[in-house]
């Protein structure tokens, strides 16, 4: 199994540190995948879409929602919207557990 991270059906938990993609006060915040769980969920059968994306439902603590993960470098990335952030009081540096039901497979 994956350091950091289960597989439960096709429901994932792990942590991540929250990053930012970069330093504009617009950024985009991201929880990253493990790499090694990244590539099993690439290997899964799955529709074509946009970006080597995933439809997926998202909740960190009490805040659930439903977006898409993105293939980037070597590692799926979950975006983080503002909602989110403000209702869990999630920064930039961060470490998240997030839960995951993949929607696409």
């Amino acid at each position: 199994m994956w350091e950091g991270a289960t597989l439960n059906g096709m429901r994932i938990e792990f942590d991540s540190v929250v990053t930012r993609w970069n330093s504009r006060v617009d950024s985009w915040f991201f929880a990253t995948l493990p790499e090694e769980l990244s590539l099993d969920i690439r290997e899964l059968p799955s529709p074509p879409r946009g970006f080597g994306s995933l439809r997926v439902r998202a909740s960190i603590g009490a805040t659930e929602w439903t977006t898409s993960i993105f293939f980037s470098g070597s590692a799926f990335v979950l975006p983080l919207k503002k909602q989110v952030r403000q209702a869990e009081s999630i920064e930039e540096g961060d470490v998240v557990t997030v839960e995951l039901d993949i929607l696409d497979v």
